[in-house]
């Protein structure tokens, strides 16, 4: 169940991440960069999300 939620939060986080850089106007190295912080946090939260869930 982790590993599920990991992987549904970073594919979740770093789609958010890619479109809220382009709809910015950074760019494709500035959607990049951003898509690989919602990446990182979409695997904070997922990783979070199974916690609670185990509980």
């Amino acid at each position: 169940m982790t590993k599920l939620c990991i992987f549904a939060g970073t594919m979740i986080g770093s789609y958010a991440g890619w479109y809220l850089g382009a709809a910015v106007g950074w760019g494709f190295w500035g959607a990049f960069i951003v898509s690989g912080i919602g990446s990182v946090a979409g695997v904070y939260v997922g990783w979070k999300l199974a916690k609670k869930l185990e509980e």
